[in-house]
């Protein structure tokens, strides 16, 4: 629908109203309505590239992934490294972690790819705890693993980062790169800021994680970039039984005061 008129003493230019949106001057000129190009199947495919199309595939993900995470019982998120060998220690202390959470009753949510994500699907499997992997399309084959006992694959990362924070009452990092770090970081600042009740985080390896945690703290603690209560954010351990504790801890804490 074009429309014409004047407005305040100054002609109103012609427009086009395309349900909510409001097409003016150089705009106007769209030769097909968007129920033509819905209902006319020899038009081209590259719609389902543009924003507004990806809006609903985003809104069409957070549905999906809150449907199948909706009852999962309480929650640990465990980041680590996708390329843990299987024949690497740290893979077995993987498995050891997945296993000790599911005896508390957690359930582990992972990235659902292989190395350290397998051990711990893996470990909470084997001993009869709920294994969620939480895949993302990547350049690259990758998949879920073997061990992930209920999988949700998202195209976008972000949309999977909330389904980490939201149903998880803790974070523990095992050794990883970059895509630990992106995680590491964006989980403590939400904790911070108090967007997501005070969770533990544990980074779990003294000799992997200690450089980093020696760092946050003679760097950005020393020069007040963060806080006291910021550094006790952060717990490192290399023991098992400590890091299911810590979040025990954190779960009694929470539950007493819900």
């Amino acid at each position: 629908m074009t429309i014409e008129g004047r407005q305040d003493g100054a002609e109103r230019p012609q427009e086009k109203q395309r349900g909510p949106v409001v097409l003016r001057r150089s705009r106007l000129s769209e030769p097909t309505t968007t129920d033509q190009r819905l209902l006319d199947s020899r038009g081209p495919s590259d719609w389902v590239h543009t924003d507004p199309w990806r809006v609903l595939r985003i809104q069409a993900e957070f549905v999906e992934g809150f449907g199948a995470l909706a009852e999962v019982p309480r929650a640990v998120t465990v980041f680590g490294s996708a390329r843990t060998s299987r024949e690497h220690p740290e893979y077995a202390t993987g498995v050891e972690l997945g296993a000790a959470l599911a005896k508390i009753g957690c359930a582990v949510i992972t990235g659902g790819g292989p190395g350290a994500m397998e051990a711990v699907n893996r470990g909470a499997s084997e001993a009869g705890g709920l294994s969620i992997g939480l895949g993302i399309e990547l350049p690259f084959e990758q998949g879920l693993n073997p061990w992930v006992d209920l999988g949700v694959n998202f195209r976008y990362f972000f949309v999977r980062k909330t389904m980490f924070i939201k149903y998880a009452q803790a974070f523990v990092c095992l050794p990883g790169g970059f895509g630990t770090m992106d995680e590491l970081f964006e989980a403590l600042t939400l904790v911070q800021t108090k967007k997501v009740t005070k969770f533990p985080v544990v980074l779990f390896g003294k000799a992997y994680w200690q450089g980093l945690y020696d760092w946050i703290r003679d760097s950005m603690h020393a020069s007040g970039k963060i806080g006291d209560k910021d550094l006790a954010l952060l717990h490192l351990t290399d023991d098992i039984d400590d890091a299911v504790g810590i979040v025990q801890e954190a779960y009694e804490a929470w539950e007493a005061t819900h």
